[in-house]
């Protein structure tokens, strides 16, 4: 397990903010997870590939738990894909389309560790994480031990679940149960959904996707276009000018200047719609 003190964190969070934690660790093996927590004599924070989190410090006194490009192995068994937290979904529905296994294809274009997307029940118009995940397995930190939870027991709701409403559980690793299908045709649906999403979302600009969550009746991005929010900018951190539900880094935002704009809006919004916005993104 590799382990780095001071360690730099603005290439591990997609907003590209500059932040530093007093140490990083790298598992590999449940095993090292288990060890870092038995250990460990200061708060801990898990970090998936960085999408959906805003780092709202400088400088975290907090270790840090990083699943990116490790703790990431992928494998399958009579059509169930068996996947660890740190795999990200880009590689999963890319394993899926491999093994010609159908259902993951709106996993292609979303930004997200495995576990992160259990976590917020990841997905697009074409699908959700919940229509396809089996159960999944994780580390209670109240008394380090590993259990399991099968897709009905994990409260999976709108960008939400029992692993959102818990934070004190780790998602480890999660299976999902696919059907067999064509190669190509798998492919043309991922192509298709990735094409969709890059023609309405700013992603040449660093940014960790929908910033709010949409409310019951209506849609955000709206909202924030009729308040001629589009554009706006404080510090580094901008209302996408190409889809005003997204904050983009436009040069070296901090993750102050992405909660002051996410104050704004979220005050304007209730001042002229009467609605209080949620914040979809993790607020580190």
């Amino acid at each position: 397990m590799k382990t780095i003190k001071n360690f730099n964190l603005t290439e591990y969070n997609s907003y590209g903010i500059k932040s530093f934690c007093s140490r990083a660790f790298f598992p590999e093996s449940e095993d090292d997870i288990i060890e870092i927590y038995k250990n460990s004599k200061s708060n801990i924070i898990v970090l998936g590939n960085g999408n959906n989190t805003i780092l709202s410090k400088d400088y975290y006194d907090e270790e840090f738990i990083i699943f990116n490009n490790n703790f990431d192995n992928i494998s399958e068994k009579d059509n169930i894909i068996e996947a660890e937290s740190g795999a990200t979904l880009y590689q999963l529905s890319n394993f899926a389309l491999q093994n010609s296994l159908t259902g993951a294809e709106f996993c292609f274009d979303i930004p997200s560790s495995v576990g992160g997307a259990v976590v917020m029940n990841a997905g697009t118009k074409e699908g959700e994480i919940k229509n396809i995940l089996q159960k999944v397995r994780y580390l209670d930190l109240i008394n380090l031990e590993i259990k399991e939870r099968n897709n009905t027991e994990i409260e999976f709701g709108y960008r939400n679940s029992f692993f959102q409403e818990n934070r004190n559980k780790i998602i480890l690793k999660a299976w999902f149960g696919l059907g067999i299908g064509d190669k190509c045709k798998i492919r043309a649906n991922m192509d298709k959904s990735r094409k969709r999403r890059w023609e309405r979302q700013p992603r040449e600009y660093p940014n960790c996707g929908s910033v709010f969550k949409r409310p019951p009746g209506r849609f955000v991005g709206p909202m924030i276009d009729e308040l001629g929010l589009k554009g706006f900018t404080i510090g580094g951190a901008q209302i996408s000018q190409k889809h005003s539900g997204f904050i983009i880094n436009v040069g070296c935002a901090t993750g102050k200047d992405i909660l002051a704009v996410i104050n704004e809006v979220k005050l304007r919004v209730k001042e002229k719609h009467g609605i209080e916005l949620e914040v979809e993104q993790r607020i580190v």
